[in-house]
């Protein structure tokens, strides 16, 4: 702790050489004998001066003096422990990216790799229970299955529903799968980590991962072994190459070695008992303390205690007989001293001098859009800090509190972030009643309503192509954007088939959802 000591703005130290400056300066400017010494002969002088009889121990000038002091230290910020921000969650987020190469269906290691990738997913899951989860896949694409989100067994479910066939694209951008997997986790207040489980990384990735600037931990799993194996289709077959031979994939040790070397990621192979769940775990919660010792605890300020002295001090100015002028510079000096970094001191002598809402737009100004949206009362503010600070659901409540044209215009904002369009919509209609030439409303109407349009779209197709795919088979008509008008016949079970047919495995929606991402961004 002693070497922990240290002061937040040391500079202000500088003003603890005003103290002793003060008391030579005022006992100079009050000596008669010094200032007549020059004029009068030093044996008349004795008997012209008449000595006060017993001067004050204390006098204002060392009252003075030391609050000077004491305010220069707690204005400097001494402190010698850190504190966490508030909001700040204590787990770190998990993002596992799963290779879906078909090379992942080797059988070196039973049953299959990515059988093997999806066990040890899940073991990782039971030992951070209670923790954020999100799970990526990638091959010659890269997409989200699931965000972070903390339920276990609904990432599981998802997880089992991983294979190469779902892949809308083949190949393998590992850099890709690294570029969509951060932009998910940028707005996390918390580091977390990067997980890729694979086979190898190609060679073209190694860049993103050396330049990598982000706050989260990479890591690789490589699965497989060196001397590889058969790999499997989706018939049940093996993969052949040209002369009719199985295709071997084998582990691209050299490349994790490589890759280990090139970057800062954290790369370790698959073993045959738990020992790398172990150690992956173990290792996801020492970087997310180290990291945020680094950069998300903050040391926590002291120097608010100094104001109870300081205070003390001040007391001294009502006794009679004592000026008051040196109260003057006091105060400026306390109130200069309120408007520096102090965070721990703002909270409490803030309060004498400025409404809430004055410090909610002192924390906003600066960025701390949690803390504003703690300070704010006004509902307004409250919920523009919110929405700023991520927390779209409380900033809908906030915008809640009033019935202006901009309170609704908020709310769809807020909503369309939700992806609750139809929510949205209703939002910005009821703005335009209020408001009806504003032109930033009518456009975000039209965005919702595309929206909405496009997923009625995208859901009736699905709903036509039920009639005709058997279950966890997937089709895409490239040719033609409508499906195939049918009669059906009418029975006692015909409720029961339809609600059969509609029911759409998480295997089949991830296909579609992946097809459909994979032909937005085509050029």
């Amino acid at each position: 702790m002693i070497a922990d000591f240290h002061f937040l703005r040391p500079l202000w130290l500088l003003a603890l050489a005003a103290a002793p400056l003060l008391i030579y300066l005022v006992s100079r400017r009050s000596d008669v004998r010094s200032q007549w010494q020059g004029m009068i002969a030093p044996h008349l002088l004795d008997h012209l001066l008449i000595e006060k009889g017993g001067k004050r121990r204390f006098q204002p000038v060392h009252i003075t003096a030391a609050l000077i002091a004491v305010a220069a230290i707690a204005a400097a910020g001494p402190t010698w422990q850190r504190e966490r921000p508030p909001f700040v969650e204590d787990t770190a987020p998990l993002a596992i990216a799963i290779d879906l190469n078909p090379t992942m269906n080797a059988t070196d290691i039973s049953p299959t790799r990515l059988e093997r990738a999806k066990l040890k997913a899940q073991d990782i899951l039971n030992l951070r229970k209670g923790s954020r989860t999100a799970l990526f896949a990638y091959a010659g694409s890269a997409h989200m299955v699931l965000p972070l989100t903390d339920d276990a067994a609904l990432v599981k479910t998802y997880l089992a529903a991983l294979s190469p066939a779902i892949m809308p694209v083949a190949g393998k951008d590992t850099a890709k799968a690294l570029q969509e997997v951060e932009k998910a986790l940028a707005n996390e207040t918390v580091p977390g980590t990067i997980l890729f489980m694979t086979d190898g990384v190609e060679r073209s990735a190694f860049d993103a991962f050396a330049q990598y600037q982000g706050r989260n931990t990479l890591m690789v799993l490589g699965v497989g072994t060196a001397e590889g194996g058969p790999v499997k289709t989706a018939d049940g077959g093996f993969l052949t190459d040209a002369s009719g031979g199985h295709v071997r994939a084998k582990l691209d040790v050299d490349g994790l070695k490589a890759l280990q070397s090139a970057s800062k990621a954290e790369v370790a192979t698959v073993t045959p008992d738990d020992a790398d769940v172990s150690w992956i775990v173990r290792r996801i919660q020492t970087n997310f303390a180290a990291k945020t010792a680094e950069g998300l605890t903050r040391w926590h300020d002291a120097g608010w205690w100094l104001t109870i002295p300081i205070a003390a001090f001040g007391l001294f100015w009502f006794r009679r007989g004592w000026t008051i002028r040196w109260a003057v510079y006091l105060f400026a000096f306390v109130m200069l001293l309120s408007n520096e970094r102090a965070e721990a001191a703002d909270n409490r002598f803030l309060d004498l001098w400025l409404t809430p809402d004055q410090q909610g737009r002192r924390a906003f100004e600066r960025g701390d859009f949690q803390e504003a949206a703690e300070k704010f009362a006004d509902p307004a503010w409250r919920g523009t800090a919110l929405y700023r600070a991520g927390r779209f659901d409380d900033a809908i409540d906030a915008f809640a509190e009033s019935d202006t044209a901009e309170s609704y215009y908020n709310q769809g904002n807020a909503l369309m972030h939700l992806n609750k369009v139809e929510e949205a919509i209703v939002a910005y209609q009821q703005a335009l009643k209020r408001r009806a030439d504003w032109a930033d409303a009518k456009k975000n109407l039209a965005i919702a309503e595309k929206l909405k349009a496009d997923k009625d779209k995208l859901e009736k197709d699905q709903e036509q192509e039920q009639a005709g795919i058997e279950p966890d088979q997937v089709q895409f008509d490239d040719k033609g954007k409508k499906g195939t008008a049918a009669t059906i016949q009418g029975g006692p079970q015909t409720a029961d088939m339809w609600m059969r047919n509609i029911q759409v495995s998480p295997a089949e929606l991830l296909a579609r959802k992946f097809a459909i991402e994979a032909k937005d961004v085509e050029p």
